[in-house]
C-alpha cells in the first residue's frame, strides 16, 4: 500500500486557523484539477525504484523518528533558533543578541510575541521558575490574556510604535499584486512579505486562486528594482550572512501568522557515523574532507563530478532522470567510487548515463539528513498548501534562505542541472513537469524520517511534492534573492551591535522605542544632491578613482568611469595579471563594485544600484573595484 511508505509528509503540518487557511483546501484543490493532465507515472515509477534499492537497508536509517515536544518546547527551540534565546532567561541578558529585536517589523514583533507567550504559559502550568513577562520586552502584555485590558486602555506607546511603525512609513500599492494570469507580475521585496500579506488580507486581496498551467505558461515575476539594485545570495560576506537565517525564520513565522498557518518543524537526533567516504556522509563532513584537497570548496567534489559527466554527456539522453539504471551496476559503481574516486583512478568514460544519473539521485537519498533538512522538510513540503503563488513563492525564498549554507549551495547547484535538462527537453523529451516528478521522491522522501502518508492523500501529496520542485527549478534566479528588507534589516543590526548598549529591561525598552523614530535617514539625506568620494581599486591600482555623484550615478558609471581612465590616463598598473590586452588598449574584464564597512560587512553591489542612495544609507563604507571570482559568485 501506498501509505505504508516512508514519506516525511504530514497533511497537519499547516493546519488552517483562519478564512485565509481555509481556502487551501479549495485552492489546493483547484491546483490539483490543472495538474490532472499531467502525469504522475513517473513519480510512483521512482517511489518504486526507490523502494527496490532501499529495501534491503532499511535499518540503516539515519535519523530517529520525530519526537512529540511538549508544550513550549517548540516555541523554545523557536527562540533559540531565531537567536533570541535570551528571552528565555530569568534574568536580563546584555548579550548582543537582543539587538536584533532593534529590526523587526510589526508582524515580526508580534510573531516573536506570540511564542514567547505560549513559552510564558508553558513555564507556569510547570510550576517552574517564573520567566520574563513580555511587558518587560515588548512594553505591553500578553496578546491573548491582556488583549481586553489593551482595548480598554490607553495604548502603550511602545506598542503603538511597534504597529504602526512599518504601516505608517509607505502605504505600498499591493493592489499591483492582485493575480492577472498571463501577465508578468511585480514581486516586491523592498517590504517583509508578513507585512504585504497583512495588507493584502485587510483588503481582501486575497481571495482570488490560482490554477497551475503547463511549464512554459507559469507567471512570470519581476523583482522590481529599486534604488539599492537587487542582492543574490554570495553578494553579502559570509558573516552578514550568517545573520539572515535568523531573521528568516521570524519573517517565514510571521507571514505564516498573517496567513493563519502552524509552522511546524521536526526536530532530529544526532546523525549516526559512517565508515564510508561518499555517500551516506554529511554534507559537512563531505565539503571539510574536500577543502582539504580543493580550497573554498562549497559543493561537494562527488556532486560536481556526477553532474559535470551527465553535462557532457546526458543532457542530449531520452529519458534522462526517468529511465532507471541497472541497480546492480548502480551499487558496484559506487563502490568502487568509494575507493577509487579521490585517487583519481574512476573513469566516468565507461559509464552509461542513466547508471550516472542513478548515482545522482542514490547521492542525494543517502544523505544522512535530507537534502533539505530534516528540520525544514515539512516546511519545504507545507507550502503547497499556501493558496496563493506569489506568497509560495515568498515563502520557498525563505526557507532557502534559511538552509545552512552547505545545504543551500549544494541544492543551488542541483537545480542548475536541472535547469540545462529541461532546457535540451526538444531532444531529452524531459520537461520541467516530467523532471519535478521524477526529482520529488528523492528530496522529498527519507528513509530517516519514517512518517506515513495519511490514506487516500496520497496523490494530492505527490503532487504537491512535484510543484513545490517545479517551483524551485523554474523560479530559482528570484528565490536566490536577499530580500531588501532583510539587508535592511542586517544593517540595522550591524548599528546596533556597533554601539554595544548594555541591555535591562528598561533599555530594551528604550531601544525598541527607538527603533522606529530613525527607520528611514535616507529620507533625511535627500536634500543633498551631489558627493564626491572615492573608489579604491587597490588590487590593480595604486592610485583611488574620485567620483562625483549625483541622483543619476549608477556602479555600472564607475566601472566604465574606471576603464575609461584606466585606458586613457595610464595609471600606474600594479597587478597587469588582472587587466587584458585588446586592441591596443587596456581593457577592465569582470570587475565589480563592493562596498566595505559601515553597517555592513561586505557587499557585491548590482550594477543598477545609484551610488547617492548608497552613500546617504552608509555613508562610512569604503568603495573598493575588484575582480570578479574565477568561481560563480553563489559558490
Amino acid at each position: 500500500s501506498l501509505s505504508t511508505r516512508h514519506c516525511p509528509w504530514k497533511m497537519n503540518q499547516l493546519p488552517p486557523k483562519s478564512p485565509v487557511a481555509s481556502l487551501a483546501s479549495e485552492n489546493t484543490n483547484s491546483r490539483v484539477e490543472a495538474l490532472d493532465n499531467l502525469s504522475m507515472d513517473s513519480f510512483w515509477l521512482e517511489v518504486e525504484n526507490i523502494k527496490q534499492s532501499t529495501e534491503a537497508e532499511q535499518e540503516e536509517c539515519s535519523l530517529a523518528d520525530v519526537k512529540t515536544q511538549e508544550e513550549g518546547e517548540a516555541e523554545a527551540e523557536w527562540l533559540q533558533d531565531a537567536g533570541l534565546s535570551e528571552l528565555l532567561g530569568d534574568v536580563a541578558s546584555d548579550k548582543d543578541k537582543l539587538v536584533l529585536l532593534s529590526t523587526l517589523t510589526r508582524t515580526q514583533a508580534a510573531a516573536v510575541q506570540r511564542r514567547l507567550d505560549t513559552y510564558t504559559r508553558s513555564r507556569r502550568r510547570r510550576n517552574k521558575h517564573p520567566v520574563r513577562d513580555v511587558r518587560d520586552i515588548f512594553g505591553v502584555g500578553s496578546s491573548e490574556d491582556r488583549a481586553a485590558e489593551k482595548e480598554e486602555s490607553s495604548p502603550d506607546p511602545l506598542w503603538h510604535n511597534l504597529r504602526t511603525s512599518n504601516t505608517q512609513r509607505k502605504t505600498q500599492d499591493y493592489s499591483c499584486t492582485v493575480r492577472n494570469p498571463g501577465k508578468e507580475e511585480v514581486f516586491n521585496m523592498d517590504v517583509a512579505y508578513s507585512e504585504q500579506a497583512a495588507v493584502l488580507l485587510k483588503g481582501s486581496f486575497l481571495s482570488e486562486s490560482r490554477k497551475l498551467k503547463d511549464g512554459n505558461a507559469l507567471t512570470r515575476f519581476k523583482i522590481p528594482k529599486g534604488r539599492l539594485g537587487v542582492t543574490r545570495i554570495g553578494d553579502l560576506s559570509a558573516q552578514d550572512m550568517k545573520k539572515i537565517p535568523t531573521l528568516a525564520l521570524i519573517e517565514l513565522t510571521a507571514l505564516c501568522d498573517i496567513l493563519g498557518f502552524e509552522l511546524k518543524r521536526n526536530k532530529a537526533t544526532k546523525l549516526k557515523t559512517t565508515e564510508k567516504r561518499l555517500f551516506g556522509v554529511p554534507l559537512n563532513t563531505l565539503l571539510e574532507n574536500d577543502q582539504k584537497l580543493l580550497p573554498n570548496t562549497k559543493v561537494p567534489l562527488l556532486l560536481q563530478a556526477l553532474l559535470s559527466c551527465l553535462e557532457k554527456r546526458g543532457l542530449e539522453t531520452e529519458g534522462i532522470l526517468r529511465v532507471s539504471g541497472s541497480q546492480t551496476r548502480i551499487k558496484s559503481l559506487e563502490q568502487k567510487l568509494e575507493r577509487d574516486f579521490y585517487s583519481g583512478l574512476f573513469c566516468w568514460d565507461e559509464v552509461h548515463q542513466n547508471d550516472v544519473s542513478g548515482l545522482l539521485k542514490r547521492f542525494i537519498r543517502e544523505l544522512p539528513a535530507p537534502l533539505l533538512t530534516a528540520e525544514y522538510l515539512p516546511a519545504f513540503a507545507a507550502v503547497q498548501n499556501i493558496p496563493d503563488l506569489k506568497q509560495r513563492l515568498q515563502a520557498l525564498n525563505l526557507l532557502i534562505l534559511i538552509l545552512p549554507e552547505s545545504n543551500r549551495n549544494t541544492l543551488k547547484a542541483l537545480l542548475e542541472f536541472l535547469s540545462k535538462v529541461v532546457a535540451r527537453e526538444n531532444n531529452n523529451k524531459m520537461n520541467l513537469w516530467n523532471v519535478s516528478t521524477v526529482m520529488a521522491p528523492n528530496l522529498f522522501m527519507h528513509k530517516g524520517l519514517p512518517n506515513k502518508i495519511p490514506e487516500g492523500k496520497e496523490k494530492q501529496l505527490a503532487e504537491g511534492a512535484a510543484d513545490v520542485v517545479r517551483m524551485m527549478i523554474h523560479y530559482q534566479d528570484l528565490l536566490w534573492t536577499v530580500s531588501s528588507f532583510l539587508v535592511a534589516q542586517v544593517r540595522k543590526l550591524n548599528e546596533s551591535s556597533s554601539k554595544r548598549y548594555q541591555f535591562c529591561d528598561k533599555r530594551i525598552k528604550h531601544l525598541l522605542r527607538k527603533i522606529h523614530t530613525d527607520k528611514d535617514k535616507v529620507e533625511k539625506n535627500q536634500g543633498e544632491p551631489s558627493k564626491i568620494v572615492k573608489v579604491h581599486a587597490s588590487l590593480l591600482l595604486k592610485d583611488s578613482l574620485e567620483v562625483h555623484l549625483n541622483n543619476a550615478t549608477r556602479v555600472a558609471d564607475v566601472l566604465r568611469q574606471f576603464q575609461k581612465n584606466l585606458c586613457q590616463n595610464g595609471w600606474n598598473i600594479v597587478n597587469t595579471v588582472n587587466l587584458l590586452k585588446c586592441n591596443n588598449s587596456m581593457e577592465c574584464t569582470n570587475l565589480l563594485l563592493y562596498e566595505v564597512g559601515g553597517n555592513i560587512g561586505e557587499h557585491c553591489l548590482d550594477p543598477d544600484t545609484y551610488l547617492l542612495d548608497l552613500y546617504h544609507i552608509n555613508p562610512h563604507a569604503e568603495w573598493i573595484i575588484k575582480q570578479n571570482p574565477s568561481y560563480p559568485r553563489m559558490f
